[in-house]
């Protein structure tokens, strides 16, 4: 029999205190600050899970929705939201707190796949899944769908093709913000 794992099995939350360190040059926490924690939490949710170290294979869809300031309380809350065969997809909610007001914000919401690893350092299945209410479920959905349009859109962009000739190019160059150097544009034609 199948080894399945619940979602409440491996949920995972990570609070830290933003420091000065962390900011960036605007004074608000840097965006890779904050990507460095979300692969953490997804790292400690995947790998309780799995039960095996885990890797990150794809971040889909990083949403900063409001910045995050010094001083504040970051807690990043992630769950398995989706498993394949040897992957798993984490969904991490981050949210800030004012210390001072108790003010509460969504500041961030993204996806990490990761890929479990034996010993050997080749991927290795992963437990099955246990749904057991309704957001589970959406959350489960939600994510295949989103991994059947990544590879519908991978799919369509290796189908992209430049045009042969010059005139072609710069037909579906009208009205972007480029420009073409002419000593450095050769005609195909």
């Amino acid at each position: 029999m199948e080894n399945y794992k619940p979602v409440l099995f491996s949920e995972t939350v990570l609070t830290e205190l933003m420091i000065p360190a962390y900011a960036n040059f605007g004074g608000k926490i840097h965006g890779g600050t904050l990507l460095s924690l979300m692969d953490k939490v997804a790292y400690v949710c995947a790998a309780k899970h799995a039960g095996n170290y885990c890797v990150t294979a794809s971040i889909d869809t990083v949403n900063f929705l409001a910045p995050v300031e010094v001083g504040e309380l970051v807690s990043l809350m992630a769950s398995i939201n989706y498993v394949g065969n040897t992957s798993v997809v984490v969904g991490i909610r981050v949210i800030s707190e004012n210390v001072k007001t108790n003010a509460v914000k969504h500041t961030n919401t993204c996806y990490f796949t990761m890929v479990a690893k034996d010993d050997n350092n080749q991927p290795v299945q992963v437990p099955g899944l246990i749904l057991e209410n309704r957001e589970q479920v959406r959350r489960f959905i939600e994510a295949k769908s989103r991994i059947d349009i990544r590879r519908q859109y991978r799919k369509d962009l290796n189908d992209v093709n430049i045009p042969e000739k010059d005139e072609q190019c710069r037909l579906l160059l009208v009205g972007e913000r480029c420009q073409i150097v002419e000593n450095e544009f050769s005609s195909t034609s």
